[in-house]
């Protein structure tokens, strides 16, 4: 029976954000706004992390990744929710369902394996500043990237093979993409494994690095707590805060949605939290680091005056005529 039910549910219903079409030009509208600036807002923050030479170090290059992330993350489910909200079938073939959620879950992951990395730059050069440059490489960045991307595509693989194993009763996903959570509330019969997978495997992938974070920012605090210079002090506070800013974005909304029984779910609410996290989160970031970063704001300035400049001496550009002319 579990087998016939599975093999017939061939594609699911993606119900969306919300079932009052009145409201759908709204959401369309304030979604894509905001899917755009994610995008453009971190696609501008590479750029300028690859092209400026003051930011060729590995803090920038884990930046770096953090908005690829982003970009990434946010691709996957906004695209097909816009075209969705707006068309008349909101049908996504079985499949397509399944990369959707192995690409959500490796992806979103990694955010927590990056921002962890960043806590871990940021630990050594607070209470190690000395060997700052020796201990964190850009080498030893890139080794602990490929770990994280190998880890969470594994953990991901997983999750997405245990949920293509279900029997479905039904297609109509209380949600707006292929979430775990929507797809196990449709499951013919309670899915024990996978529950315990969450909360056992899945917490010790994604979760471990939100603890590690945390260690790391205990040993911060009593480094900051020994500082006698204000300039130290209030240079190691300005370092933390961004990050932990976007922590606690990403964090708070992952463990409102996952770590908890599915007794508790409640699909409406959670699709309000998905989209917080799916691409508010996302367009904050590179607003949070370019507005509070001195750096990154003093390679913003220089990137807009060289591409000033570079117009402004353009051939055939207006000055360029008026010196032919006074010739």
């Amino acid at each position: 029976m579990a087998l016939r039910n599975r093999t017939e549910v061939t594609d699911f219903v993606l119900l969306g954000l919300s079932s009052w079409p009145e409201m759908k030009p709204v959401i369309f509208g304030i979604v894509l706004t905001m899917y755009l600036i994610a995008v453009l807002g971190n696609a501008l923050l590479v750029i300028v992390a690859c092209v400026d030479s003051t930011l060729q170090t590995p803090m920038y290059f884990l930046l770096r990744q953090l908005s690829f992330i982003d970009i990434f993350l946010t691709t996957i489910t906004i695209p097909q929710m816009l075209v969705h909200t707006l068309a008349v079938s909101q049908t996504i073939s079985y499949n397509l369902c399944m990369v959707q959620l192995f690409f959500f879950m490796a992806v979103g992951s990694m955010e927590g394996h990056v921002l962890a990395a960043m806590a871990y730059d940021r630990y050594v050069a607070i209470c190690d500043p000395l060997r700052y440059s020796a201990v964190v490489t850009q080498h030893l960045c890139l080794r602990i990237t490929l770990t994280s991307w190998v880890v969470v595509s594994l953990n991901s693989l997983l999750y997405s093979v245990l949920v293509s194993r279900l029997a479905f009763c039904g297609n109509r996903v209380t949600h707006f993409f292929c979430d775990i959570t929507a797809l196990l509330k449709l499951s013919c019969t309670r899915p024990v494994v996978n529950e315990m997978l969450i909360f056992t495997e899945g917490a010790a992938v994604v979760v471990s690095p939100f603890f590690f974070i945390l260690g790391s920012y205990a040993r911060i605090g009593a480094a900051i707590a020994h500082m006698h210079s204000a300039v130290a002090l209030r240079k190691a506070l300005s370092t933390c805060s961004s990050h932990i800013l976007v922590v606690l974005l990403l964090y708070g909304s992952v463990i409102r949605m996952y770590l908890r029984p599915s007794s508790s779910y409640n699909l409406d609410q959670d699709r309000q939290v998905a989209i917080f996290y799916t691409v508010v989160t996302p367009m904050l970031n590179p607003l949070i680091y370019s507005l509070r970063n001195q750096e990154v704001k003093g390679a913003l300035r220089r990137l807009f005056r060289k591409l000033c400049i570079s117009r402004h001496f353009q051939p055939g550009s207006q000055p360029n005529r008026k010196w032919q002319h006074i010739s």
